[in-house]
């Protein structure tokens, strides 16, 4: 269960009694694994808060780290990073910088995703060319040198696609489609399941008669020519591409959906793979997945810290509490929930379902309880 929901409730006595309140009220039928989220005294309220591969799951989930530990181990042992994220500064400032962050790794992941989308569509359409039948493939390794007239003045040598049903009409009839088609001169030099691949040789002028015929009698001419450069340069081609994918982003990339729906600019994909050698882009995305994972966490906890003041007012005393529900206890959980924090705000209780519009509240979102409630779902990077 890597769900959890991050909550405050106003201090009472001491912010320690409200822990221990919770802690008391959801031990029992084990509701929940709880742990205390720290987050310092900020500064200031501020008026402005930002809306916003072939491997296996298990070992995807090796990389998905956040400065170095487990994506759980990170949320339950929660410190603000006071180096990147003065609380001296307003809470205003603070996200602008979380923002900043946030949007370069978005446009260097743009930029990055890009060059590797294109170096993928080329392989991909050189390796098309090199699959599929005989009608669409390309044609380059399957020919040889002597399989054509070539440097002939007069004569042609085509290249014909006939269905393994109509081998035998070919031969009575490929000397007849045309005049000028050269006696005896087919051969069959490749087949699939499908069709088979044959050569004949005629003269140039009868080339175009022939198609016409051919056509009718459902056989198949490809447009083709040899060509020994162009075909050496397209192996090379496509030799150079599968060893710039490999070296650069190493077999596959996988990709995680990773939404920050709290910043202003959104993060769009992280990507993050697991092979054996990694390419300098896996690396890139292993480290800015970690960046931008935190500065996540670090929007929720400016959320939650702002909510609190708001509902529960200054001077500031209020305890953030995350708890890990056991799933299957979650609808009793959120009833101890309700009945421990029912009187700070009686109107709550008429819109637990979220179904209301309230003003102000964008329920169709977020789910409004009497007190402050965030969801945190590591789910969100799990490979569907």
């Amino acid at each position: 269960m890597t769900e959890f929901w991050l909550i405050s409730a106003p201090g009472e006595k001491t912010c320690q009694q409200t822990w221990d309140k919770l802690v008391s009220a959801t031990r029992n039928n084990n509701l929940s694994t709880n742990n205390k989220f720290n987050i310092p005294d900020l500064k200031k309220v501020a008026q402005y808060m930002a809306d916003v591969l072939e491997d296996s799951r298990d070992k995807v989930q090796e990389n998905l780290l956040a400065n170095g530990v487990d994506l759980v181990t990170y949320i339950t042992r929660f410190q603000w990073d006071m180096a990147k994220y003065p609380i001296k500064q307003s809470l205003k400032n603070i996200c602008e910088i979380i923002s900043k962050q946030v949007t370069q790794i978005d446009n260097d992941l743009k930029s990055r995703a890009s060059a590797y989308n294109n170096l993928k569509g080329n392989l991909q359409n050189l390796e098309r060319k090199n699959a599929g039948s005989l009608l669409t493939r390309s044609l380059a390794d399957i020919v040889k040198k002597e399989d054509f007239v070539l440097d002939s003045e007069y004569l042609v040598t085509l290249l014909v696609v006939v269905p393994k049903t109509n081998y035998g009409d070919w031969q009575k009839t490929y000397e007849t489609l045309a005049e000028m088609v050269v006696p005896r001169s087919t051969n069959l030099l490749f087949e699939d399941q499908e069709s088979g691949l044959f050569s004949v040789t005629l003269f140039r002028k009868a080339i175009d008669d022939f198609k016409h015929k051919a056509r009718e009698n459902k056989f198949t001419v490809r447009d083709f020519q040899y060509n020994e450069e162009e075909m050496k340069a397209d192996k090379e081609e496509m030799t150079r591409l599968s060893t710039d994918k490999k070296k650069q982003f190493v077999r596959t990339m996988l990709y995680c959906v990773f939404v920050i729906s709290e910043l202003p600019s959104r993060v769009n994909l992280i990507s993050i793979s697991r092979p054996t050698d990694q390419g300098p882009l896996v690396r890139w995305l292993k480290v800015n997945f970690s960046e931008a994972f935190i500065a996540w966490i670090h929007i929720k906890a400016l959320r939650v810290f702002v909510e609190s003041v708001l509902r529960y007012g200054l001077p500031v005393n209020f305890q953030a509490m995350l708890l890990q529900p056991n799933k299957k206890n979650m609808k009793k959980l959120r009833e101890v929930l309700n009945d421990l924090y029912k009187h700070l705000d009686s109107s709550a209780a008429a819109i637990i379902d979220a179904t209301m519009d309230i003003p102000g509240l964008n329920l169709s979102q977020q789910e409004y309880y009497p007190y402050v409630y965030y969801k945190i779902d590591c789910n969100l990077l799990d490979f569907k």
